[in-house]
């Protein structure tokens, strides 16, 4: 049995080994004056739901699936957390294929963006008032060749310059840091109160979230840092187990 619930995921979840996350892109138009995850985003968040309900739940080894709609109007986040690799493949070969082909059919046109898997490495939360997330960001970093090491100590550098920032930034609830498992990506799972709090810290002196201090700045132009984006999404729904 699938259940669908707006509680948040947890991404330190014990059990949880890996984490997949993808992106779709939906073209269908959307008005000047329609919400986000309207057209065609909505759409497929209907089919999503309609199949995944209606199916049992395909394994016991994945934890949860977790969607959010981008801010674009155009994007959907896949989150998924697993407990083994096994798992995950033996989801690929027995439910994953006819699953997207109902959902192809009722919309047509989905583009996938690729997906990438992970591993949570560090956790830390910025604000220690407990409140529901109105706004995911998802910084995507890309690094020049795999290197594992380089990945953690990137990251121990963001939780230092975070230690010694004398102004965090307000609206920030939690980051949580997720390694690629080919050594060449860190993603940053992170949760706003709302997105007017993510564009305000960005608008603060510096560049992009934090303080300008050295620290801060060893983080942005860290040898072999090869780019990065980020992108706001909303919340939509949890998948999980009956």
């Amino acid at each position: 049995m699938t259940v669908r619930t707006t509680e948040r995921p947890d991404p330190e979840r014990e059990d949880s080994r890996f984490a997949f996350f993808s992106k779709w892109r939906l073209s269908a138009p959307r008005g000047p004056e329609d919400p986000p995850g309207s057209g065609g985003i909505q759409a497929a968040l209907d089919a999503i739901a309609a199949v995944w309900e209606r199916e049992p739940w395909p394994s016991p080894g994945l934890l949860g699936y977790h969607l959010c709609t981008g801010e674009d109007g155009e994007t959907l986040l896949h989150y998924s957390q697993w407990a083994d690799e096994d798992a995950y493949e033996t989801y690929v070969r027995d439910h994953r294929q006819t699953r997207v082909d109902e959902i192809d059919a009722a919309v047509p046109g989905i583009e996938r963006l690729g997906i990438g898997r992970f591993q949570l490495y560090r956790s830390g939360t910025l604000d220690s008032d407990v409140r529901t997330p109105g706004c995911i960001v998802i910084v995507d970093i890309e690094f020049e060749g795999p290197d594992p090491d380089r990945q953690r100590a990137w990251v121990d550098t963001v939780f230092a310059a975070l230690q010694d920032d004398p102004q965090l930034p307000r609206g920030g609830i939690s980051s949580h840091f997720h390694l690629g498992t080919d050594g060449t990506r860190v993603l940053n799972y992170a949760e706003w109160e709302s997105a007017q709090a993510h564009i305000a810290a960005l608008e603060a002196p510096g560049r992009g979230i934090g303080s300008p201090t050295e620290l801060w700045k060893r983080v942005q132009e860290y040898p072999g840092l090869k780019g990065s984006t980020v992108q706001r999404f909303r919340p939509a729904f949890s998948l999980v187990p009956g």
